[in-house]
């Protein structure tokens, strides 16, 4: 008997919150409370996690009202060549995380000093549209694919923004998510950033943010699925590299998932690490019910979502993450996700088919 046979026998959805979920990310997309103030310039991506959640709900229904006008308002963060003196090329170009950054002071020149896109907003914006039926038409592919070509470092990595931050493997994963969806792969110098996520592997066969650094569940998901997505998982690790990666984390369960070792577990490694091994075609060896009853442990029962401890306030993130910990465990009434590109598989497909009529 299979792991998910052992949980459907054992368990029942009863106790799983379904409406209240739902209530949480409709919530989530009229108005973000207090708390969230510090998220303003991340919107897009608080809106991803509050679309795709819906989506995983089978439930994204309750924004057909409102859908044309969600499509506008990303759309309308989406950052064009300004054609100024100052700037006339494309490097700051693809989607800002609100129009927050886009409303600071002015230069002479008539450039924004912030109005710049984000590689996660971009990847967010993109995944948003596709989960809400676009056909991208608008996205202005040349010029997201310059700025993300500027964004690249010379060791493979990639920076989130032209004005200069962290570079690490989130931001791999992200550039690898947008060449993706546009179904073009020009702005990556895919060989040096093969190169980077090798470099990334810790003695402890996961991967850090970047090399010479701590292994961590959430660096070991996004570059085993820029692997994936670059159909080069199998041509970069050999057999026995593969065997430890997946040793690694089967190790990271606990009774749900931790990112590291010696760390609690939290609910959002269930994705985690549990889409990595689904990538690594070993999810099946996963404790299911011992899993679930951890992501249980942190529903809220009253006004819905999860947090990432057991007693904590839920938010966006975790809600989001531990329902596609529950949809890889194929949760009665969750749409199935697909695992490398963080949405369901009913979006994914809708993509797959634009890529097809591209392609005619």
């Amino acid at each position: 008997m299979g792991s998910e046979e052992k949980l459907h026998d054992h368990e029942s959805n009863e106790d799983f919150v379904c409406k209240k979920h739902v209530k949480f990310f409709k919530r989530c997309l009229d108005i973000l409370p207090s708390a969230y103030s510090s998220l303003d310039t991340s919107r897009v991506t608080v809106a991803f996690f509050a679309l795709s959640g819906l989506d995983i709900l089978n439930s994204l229904h309750i924004v057909e009202e409102n859908k044309k006008e969600i499509i506008e308002w990303i759309y309308s963060n989406q950052k064009l060549p300004d054609h100024t003196p100052a700037d006339t090329d494309m490097t700051r170009c693809g989607f800002r995380g609100s129009s927050t950054s886009a409303r600071h002071k002015v230069l002479s020149q008539g450039v924004c000093d912030y109005d710049c896109s984000h590689i996660a907003m971009t990847y967010t914006a993109l995944a948003s549209l596709v989960i809400l039926g676009d056909d991208l038409s608008r996205v202005n592919r040349s010029a997201v694919i310059e700025g993300l070509k500027a964004l690249q470092l010379s060791d493979g990595s990639f920076r989130p923004t032209m004005e200069g931050s962290e570079n690490d493997m989130r931001f791999v994963y992200c550039a690898c998510c947008i060449s993706y969806f546009l179904n073009d792969w020009s702005g990556l110098d895919t060989s040096k950033l093969v190169q980077y996520i090798r470099k990334s592997m810790s003695y402890e066969y996961g991967f850090g943010q970047g090399p010479s650094l701590e292994a961590h569940g959430g660096s070991t998901f996004c570059a085993l699925a820029s692997l994936v997505l670059m159909n080069q998982l199998d041509s970069s690790l050999v057999a026995d590299e593969l065997e430890q990666i997946k040793r690694w984390c089967l190790f990271r369960q606990k009774s749900g998932f931790q990112g590291r070792p010696n760390k609690p577990v939290d609910t959002c490694y269930s994705f985690w690490v549990g889409a990595s091994l689904e990538l690594l075609g070993a999810f099946s060896c996963v404790d299911f019910p011992s899993n679930r009853e951890y992501l249980m442990s942190t529903q809220a029962p009253v006004t819905g979502g999860f947090s990432k401890w057991p007693g904590n306030h839920p938010d966006a993130l975790h809600t989001y993450f531990g329902l596609c910990g529950l949809s890889l465990m194929s949760e009665p009434g969750l749409r199935k996700i697909h695992a490398a590109l963080n949405i369901t598989q009913r979006a994914a497909d809708h993509l797959h088919q634009l890529h097809s009529k591209m392609n005619r």
